[in-house]
């Protein structure tokens, strides 16, 4: 019998074969060689499918599975989760790079530091525009470690920017007690929140994650049904109501975590008064969204399919 290896990375993708190749090379040439890749193709249309059955292939550490259709991003990151075997788990993309030391540092911590949930290394961006690539440091500031988890929590949700750290490697065993990522735009910044509520955070002074931003990059989209559609490709929703979504997410997390009473009072309150100061934020998205389910209804009545005329056609042919 194989034995389960220490690590497992998984990389969801969908129509990726642009970046593809570099990112799974960059994965590949790791310095620390106990892991598996599982790649969770989303139902892609281009070339993705030929690429990673060959590296499959070239490759045992790699194990390719491809959805019968398009998930969403939120139920394929699930998923590669699902089919995880090792201890540690990183999700990876299909874009990003790595450098090659990144695993061996951030295993060194996880195994000297047992209340450690999260390892990550310092970032430098890589900024695509007409061709020409610019690289860039960049601090995301989350070396969390306050044995205390509402200090943790607190600080993560003033500081967080991008959820860099979303990449880094992390222990299995607390991930598996979180909600995982939700199928609402944002949902990585949740993921880590709640994660403080297990554990500490270890950044790793080196700049070993590469993270590439490009006019494709789900973080460049600016049109909100597209990113809807991203989470869930089915979605009917008309509004994202984000902070409402967070809020949610954040408040089931504290009521879910094992913390005492006297920290799950203090983070109610640091939520409920960080709502209170953003109220105009959660006020716009209502709005919002009564003013787009009105408008649907208003196309709906003066649709020729709901005309007078129309009906009483159905109801003769029935």
């Amino acid at each position: 019998m194989t034995a389960a290896p220490r690590v497992s990375i998984g990389l969801p993708v969908y129509n990726g074969e642009r970046y593809l190749s570099e990112s799974l090379d960059s994965i590949l040439k790791q310095t620390f060689e106990d892991f598996e890749l599982i790649i969770c193709d989303n139902a892609s249309t281009d070339q993705t499918d030929v690429l990673c059955r060959a590296y499959a292939e070239r490759d045992r550490r790699v194990r390719y599975h491809r959805n019968a259709i398009n998930l969403g991003a939120a139920r394929n990151y699930q998923l590669a989760f699902e089919m995880s075997s090792a201890p540690y788990f990183r999700w990876a993309t299909y874009d990003d790079l790595i450098a090659p030391e990144l695993l061996a540092r951030c295993v060194e911590v996880l195994d000297r530091e047992a209340s450690v949930v999260l390892a990550y290394p310092k970032t430098k961006l890589l900024e695509e525009e007409d061709g020409l690539i610019s690289e860039s440091e960049y601090e995301d500031g989350l070396h969390l470690s306050s044995p205390r988890a509402s200090e943790r929590f607190i600080k993560l949700v003033r500081r967080l920017r991008l959820c860099n750290a979303v990449y880094g490697l992390i222990r299995a065993s607390e991930l598996r007690k979180t909600a995982l990522l939700g199928s609402y735009i944002g949902s990585d910044g949740p993921l880590l929140a709640e994660l403080t509520l297990y554990g500490k955070f270890f950044e790793i002074p080196e700049y070993l994650f590469y993270r590439r931003r490009h006019p494709a990059a789900f973080s460049s989209q600016q049109d909100v049904q597209k990113l809807l559609q991203f989470y869930e490709p089915q979605t009917t929703r008309r509004a994202p109501l984000i902070a409402w979504h967070h809020l949610i997410a954040h408040l089931t997390a504290v009521n879910r975590a094992p913390l005492s009473i006297g920290e799950k009072i203090r983070l109610h309150h640091f939520l409920i008064r960080d709502a209170i100061r953003s109220r105009g934020d959660y006020w716009y998205e209502l709005t919002t969204l009564v003013r787009r389910n009105r408008t649907a209804a208003v196309r709906r009545v003066n649709s020729p399919l709901n005309s007078p005329a129309t009906r009483l056609y159905n109801r003769e042919e029935h």
